[in-house]
Order: structure tokens, then C-alpha cells, then sequence
């Protein structure tokens, strides 16, 4: 732990421009996505009562529910412009405003999801590179956090100051707008698409200090090379180019395994949860915001340690501790009504199952999907990474209350089923990243690869020779 901490005091700088880098990146992504549950209610409110000023009448319920769902399905080009939009559409009398600033915010969230993953990644020594690479699900948990501290109806979750609460992201906006500009490019894009040595080695010691960095510089070399010729591919190449299709699975299993193993689920409706097990609704929030905080340390624990275990332990063991902690969620669930104990055993196990998804894959997904690709198919993939992260989001909120309605407590059996089936290919087929430059990496993916067709080879043959011998 030691060595760790004298690293981080040697990266200072860097450290700095993470948090630069953080406030206005993930950050912003998990801020939009918990702040919306504090004002909801009063910005339903305010649409109907705005509807009876405006036109004599009470919206419907069909009709005020559907608006408010354009509002959620339009979530940050750009954010100040849309936090002043929703901050001032009480002063205004406009609910056209809200749903303006929710879709600008919410291409901001995206972009800057992306982005910030990316870079983080790029920026990143090698014996740092888990642990930078998990600042991004760090600030994405702190900004849920923050959202659910500042949705607290002792601040700003109030009806008189719910449109403060929205704008409060510009904010964040404005300070990495602000401080961005003097931090260098990442030294992999100047290198290997402008091909700016010098460049690389000055960003190199203005992001890491003054220092030695012959192995780090050495191992884009060979990226460079491996690459040579090859632009940056867009969406649909990288779609084309067989090479990139082990990565591209391994990427969508994890992304896939990470949306559906019940964390989106349990974050949309904690406080349902909790009305189950039949807490009183006052101390709701603040349950709900210790499930935040727990997550947030779980995760920075996961970036001190993930460079010293590796990635495939912290996915398989924590993949596999969650499935057995929904186990134990279900089963409490069921007895809740013939043991009035079990109630509180549901909510310590709701903070057991996110600490583990903190400290497993929370970081570690978004490490392995960063070390995988070379830069000229990085950002294509974090597009198409993109999309199945926020799909799943929106089909796992959509469809969660209705396998509640069907099935009851028996809707976590889904997600112990995914939990268990994506332990088990993480397992067999997932390469360990640890320490490996993105040359290795990839020649591991090409042995693998190899290896699959030559047994299938084989299997043939052996087919073959079988049906040869038997027509003698």
C-alpha cells in the first residue's frame, strides 16, 4: 500500500487533471441519472398546474405521464445552456423548457461518458492504468451520490427549489470548462495520430512528472506499428473488420453482464425496496443515500487494489458474490411477511450487494473495455459500448416493474441467472489485462482465437477420418 501511495504523490499532476477530468464526465452521467427520482414529483406538478393556467384544464394522467417520459427518454450539446434552460422554467411558466434542458443534458451525459473513459484510459502510466481507469466509475458514483444528498428535502429537494437542483450541473460544467484547456492531449493520440514524438514524451512528463518513461513510450511503438497505416475506424468499419469482433464480444458481454445483473434494477427502485420491507418513509432518502455513499467507497477501494489483483479475479469473485447475495435478498423478501426480522435483513443485504458490485465489477469492466481496443478502434467501440449501456438502462427500467408485477420476489432469479452465466464465460474466454500493453492484449486475443479455430480443425478431421474409415 505503500508503494501505491508514493505513486499517487509522483502523479500529482495527474491526479489533478482526473479530477478535472472526473467532475465533468461521469460525474455528470451519474448526477442525471439519480437527480431526476428528488424532482420528479414536483416537476409533474408543475406541468399540470402550468397545462390548468394555460388552457382551463387538468392534464390527463395518460397524457401528463407521457410527457414526463419524453423528459426521461430526452436526458447533457451543451449542458450550461440546458441547466439554464431548467433552471429558469419556473421563473418563465414553461414546462417546454425542462424538456429541452433534460435533452441537451442528456447528449451531454453521453458524450461525456464516452470521452471521459476514453481519456482517462490513454492518459494512464502502466502501473496506474487499473486504478486511473476506475476513476471514471468513481465520479459516476459520486455523482449519484451528490445528486441524492442535494435531492435531500433538507437542501434543494424541495417543490420551491427542485429547478436549482436541476441546473446544478452546469456548474461542474463550467469548472472543467474552465480549468480543461491547460492539460495536454493523451500521449497515445499524439504519437499514433499525429505522430508527434516530442509531443508525446512532453505530455508524458507533464501529466506523469519528470521521469523515465522508455517502457511506456516503447509499448506505443509497437501499437504504432501493429496499426501502422490504419486511421481511426469509424462505427460501421469497426462493425466490419473481423479482427476486432473477439473484442467487440468480450466488451458487449461485460457491458451486457454489468446492465443486467440487478444493480439498475435495485438503483431505480431502492426506495420501493424499501417501502417492501416496511421501513418508515422518513428515513427512505437517507437509507437510500447511504446506498450511494456505500457504493462510492466500495468503488475507490476497488481503484486501490484492482492493479494488484487483476481484473479477472475482481469480476468472477464479484460476479459470483452477488449472485449469492440475491439469493439471500429473495429468499428474505419471501419470509418478510412471516418474520419481521427478515425486513431489515433485506436492507443489509441491498448495501452488501452494491458494496460487492463496487468493489468487483463496477471499476473492473471499465478497465477491461479500455485496455482491449487500439486507438483506432477505441472510440468507435465506446460508441457502440454507449448505446448498450444506455439501451440497457432503459429496458431494464422499463421492464423491471412489470417481472415485478408477474413474478414478485422471483424477478432476481433473472439476474442470479445472468450473475452465474457471466462469471463462467468472464472465466473460460476473458484474458487477464493486468500489466499487458495493448500489443499483448491483442496477440492474446489472436492466440485464443487461433486455438478455437485449430481445435474445430481438429474436430473436423477427426469427423472425417471417422467417416473414412467406416466406408471401408
Amino acid at each position: 500500500m505503500s508503494g501505491f501511495l508514493s505513486d499517487l504523490v509522483q502523479y500529482r499532476k495527474l491526479l489533478l487533471m482526473i479530477v478535472v477530468l472526473g467532475i465533468g464526465g461521469t460525474h455528470l452521467s451519474g448526477f442525471q441519472m439519480s437527480v431526476i427520482n428528488y424532482t420528479s414529483p414536483y416537476i409533474q406538478k408543475f406541468l399540470n398546474e402550468t397545462w390548468l393556467e394555460r388552457y382551463g384544464s387538468v392534464l390527463h394522467q395518460e397524457t401528463l405521464t407521457l410527457l414526463w417520459k419524453k423528459c426521461l427518454l430526452l436526458n447533457d450539446v451543451i449542458l450550461i445552456i440546458a441547466t439554464l434552460h431548467t433552471g429558469f422554467s419556473r421563473t418563465a411558466k414553461s414546462f417546454e423548457m425542462i424538456l429541452v434542458g433534460r435533452f441537451l443534458e442528456g447528449i451531454c451525459a453521453g458524450i461525456h461518458l464516452g470521452t471521459h473513459v476514453q481519456y482517462a484510459g490513454e492518459i494512464s502510466p502502466k502501473k496506474l492504468r487499473g486504478f486511473i481507469n476506475v476513476t471514471s466509475s468513481v465520479f459516476f458514483a459520486l455523482g449519484k451520490t451528490v445528486a441524492r444528498i442535494l435531492g435531500l428535502r433538507d437542501l434543494l429537494g424541495t417543490e420551491d427549489r427542485w429547478n436549482v437542483l436541476l441546473s446544478f450541473s452546469g456548474l461542474v460544467a463550467l469548472i472543467q470548462l474552465l480549468f480543461l484547456p491547460f492539460f495536454p492531449e493523451s500521449p497515445p493520440y499524439l504519437l499514433l495520430q499525429k505522430g508527434d514524438k516530442a509531443g508525446c514524451l512532453k505530455a508524458m512528463k507533464q501529466l506523469w512528472g519528470e521521469g523515465n518513461y522508455h517502457t511506456e513510450f516503447e509499448d506505443l511503438m509497437k501499437e504504432k506499428a501493429i496499426t501502422k497505416g490504419t486511421k481511426i475506424m469509424n462505427v460501421l468499419e469497426v462493425l466490419r473488420e473481423p479482427s476486432v469482433y473477439p473484442q467487440l464480444i468480450t466488451m458487449l458481454l461485460l457491458l451486457l453482464s454489468l446492465q443486467l445483473c440487478g444493480l439498475s434494477a435495485i438503483t431505480f427502485y431502492t426506495s420501493e425496496i424499501f417501502q417492501t420491507a416496511n421501513l418508515q418513509e422518513s428515513i427512505i432518502p437517507y437509507v437510500s443515500l447511504g446506498v450511494s455513499v456505500s457504493e462510492l467507497i466500495s468503488v475507490i477501494f476497488c481503484s486501490s487494489i484492482i492493479d494488484r489483483f487483476g481484473r479477472r479475479i475482481l469480476l468472477c469473485g464479484g460476479y459470483l458474490l452477488m449472485a449469492l447475495i440475491l439469493v439471500l435478498l429473495e429468499t428474505s423478501l419471501l419470509l418478510s411477511d412471516q418474520f419481521l426480522w427478515m425486513r431489515y435483513c433485506s436492507v443489509v443485504l441491498i448495501f452488501l450487494f452494491i458494496i460487492a458490485y463496487g468493489i468487483g465489477p463496477a471499476g473492473a469492466v471499465s478497465s477491461v473495455t479500455n485496455e482491449i481496443f487500439t486507438l483506432s478502434t477505441r472510440a468507435s467501440a465506446f460508441v457502440i459500448g454507449g448505446i448498450v449501456i444506455w439501451l440497457g438502462l432503459t429496458f431494464t427500467g422499463m421492464i423491471f416493474p412489470f417481472a415485478v408485477m408477474l413474478l414478485g420476489p422471483f424477478c432476481f432469479l433473472i439476474f442470479i441467472a445472468v450473475l452465474i452465466i457471466s462469471a463462467i464465460l468472464i472465466y473460460l474466454f476473458l484474458p487477464e489485462t493486468k500489466g499487458k500493453s495493448i500489443s499483448e492484449i491483442t496477440e492474446e486475443f489472436k492466440t485464443r482465437q487461433f486455438k478455437k479455430k485449430r481445435h474445430q480443425a481438429v474436430e473436423v478431421n477427426a469427423t472425417e477420418e471417422k467417416t473414412f474409415c467406416t466406408k471401408l
